[in-house]
């Protein structure tokens, strides 16, 4: 039989196939490398136009950071176009080397978490940009607490956002208000003073005092000052004259109110029935939630601490002089001389912290109050308020709440004073002498 089979044409036919194969695997290959190129080229074209934005903060306890983690991933979500990210860089004292640092280096954060008293300093520096402009044409200004323009302006700009407020009450011991025999609540100086020494007591009768009236904070450094200034605001008393916004414009000597203020807490020791706390830790509460003492000027931000000791408490408002006082506290967020891009996306980023949905969420994790008026009169948070009615005293004594000067050098004028306040309270001089010798010490820096 012919075998028609021949190995040299069966070669022949399949070396045509496998080169249309290769043909057709090759074209293919090269559509697939044009498409990923393609798509990268996207992606960086996408990942171009994202503007990323830091934030420096220094917000405590870490549970309220989370919190904050949590408000900053939403605003991420819902803004494609920026990214903030947030960098908790220590407590505020922690943060001033590097903020100056950076400055210096020419390497600032987009945002900056602080207090309000560094505004003129961060003005000074040239190193942060007013916000006027756009926060004339942005919806959340009408809503931010009158109240709190005073820690954004200085020189006639506006230099930040407000973030989160609060101000100062007096936290106290119901249980140990009834077993003293007190059934009214002290309004004035005198019937603080009154009830401090009734809630002074030898408990289990050793001749020695068990639990004493009130604690009061020992040190020079911000709390203690923060804590006494509404004291002397109720006597009248202001570190500046009108409008002055510098540092050498501070008047102690023969400051009325100040004098005032500074013998009242001296009262208090004199009298046996004030407790001073450790140095330099007067905002903790362990010796009221202890029973150590009745009564501690602090405020919102220690309710979490109260709730998790299981112990009852209730706050009231601070004693008055001659008028209703308190200070406002609380955080707010400077905007860095960056470029426009830049600067633009981080005032995007402060506008949602401002808002109603923000503050809401922010207040109902953390305690802080809300600085959105319409946040406050939300029924979300009025629900809040009827679980915690503690809160309701801090809202009420908003509207007498002062703000400390944001001028450059403030921190060196709270220093001096806390140092005034602190010899005082130990009894090194009087007041009219400790203010004295503060004033010398502020001349011969800034005069």
């Amino acid at each position: 039989m012919y075998n028609f089979f021949s190995p040299h044409r069966h070669i022949q036919r399949l070396s045509r196939k496998f080169s249309r194969y290769l043909k057709y695997w090759l074209l293919m290959l090269f559509v697939a490398v044009l498409v990923v190129s393609g798509c990268q080229a996207i992606l960086r074209q996408q990942e171009a136009k994202v503007i990323n934005v830091t934030l420096w903060q220094g917000v405590n306890p870490p549970q309220n950071r989370d919190i904050l983690q949590k408000l900053v991933d939403k605003f991420n979500q819902t803004h494609p176009d920026i990214h903030v990210e947030s960098l908790y860089v220590g407590q505020q004292d922690q943060q001033m080397p590097k903020i100056l640092a950076a400055v210096v280096g020419n390497a600032p954060p987009d945002l900056l978490w602080y207090n309000p008293t560094i505004a003129g300093q961060l003005v000074e520096l040239d190193a942060i940009i007013p916000v006027d402009e756009m926060l004339k044409n942005s919806a959340v200004k009408a809503e931010i607490d009158p109240t709190l323009f005073a820690s954004m302006e200085y020189q006639g700009k506006i230099w930040s956002i407000p973030f989160a407020t609060n101000n100062v009450g007096v936290f106290y011991r119901p249980s140990l208000f009834k077993a003293a025999g007190i059934e009214n609540l002290p309004r004035t100086w005198e019937e603080l003073r009154q009830v401090a020494q009734k809630l002074t007591r030898d408990t289990d009768k050793d001749g020695k005092i068990d639990q004493y009236g009130m604690l009061l904070p020992l040190g020079k450094g911000e709390f203690t000052v923060f804590t006494w200034l509404p004291f002397m605001w109720s006597s009248g008393g202001e570190l500046v004259s009108g409008d002055a916004q510098q540092a050498a414009a501070v008047n102690l000597k023969d400051n009325q109110g100040a004098i005032a203020a500074l013998q009242f807490w001296r009262d208090l020791i004199v009298d046996g029935s004030a407790m001073l706390s450790e140095p330099e830790r007067g905002y903790e509460v362990n010796n009221l939630v202890s029973g150590n003492v009745a009564m501690q000027v602090t405020g919102p931000w220690s309710l979490g601490e109260f709730q998790q000791s299981g112990v009852d408490f209730d706050v009231f408002p601070i004693p008055i002089n001659k008028n209703p006082s308190t200070s406002i506290g609380g955080e707010n967020l400077f905007l860095f001389k960056t470029t426009p891009e830049q600067q633009k996306a981080a005032f995007k980023f402060a506008e949602y912290a401002v808002s109603q949905a923000f503050q809401t969420e922010l207040a109902l994790g953390t305690g802080y109050l809300p600085v959105n008026v319409r946040s406050r009169q939300s029924s979300q948070y009025q629900k809040f308020i009827q679980k915690f009615p503690q809160l309701q005293v801090f809202l009420d004594q908003a509207k007498f709440g002062r703000s400390r000067p944001i001028f450059p050098n403030y921190t060196r004028i709270s220093d001096n004073l806390g140092r005034a306040i602190e010899s005082v309270l130990l009894g090194k001089n009087s007041p009219a002498q400790a203010l004295n010798i503060t004033q010398q010490r502020l001349d011969l820096i800034f005069q």
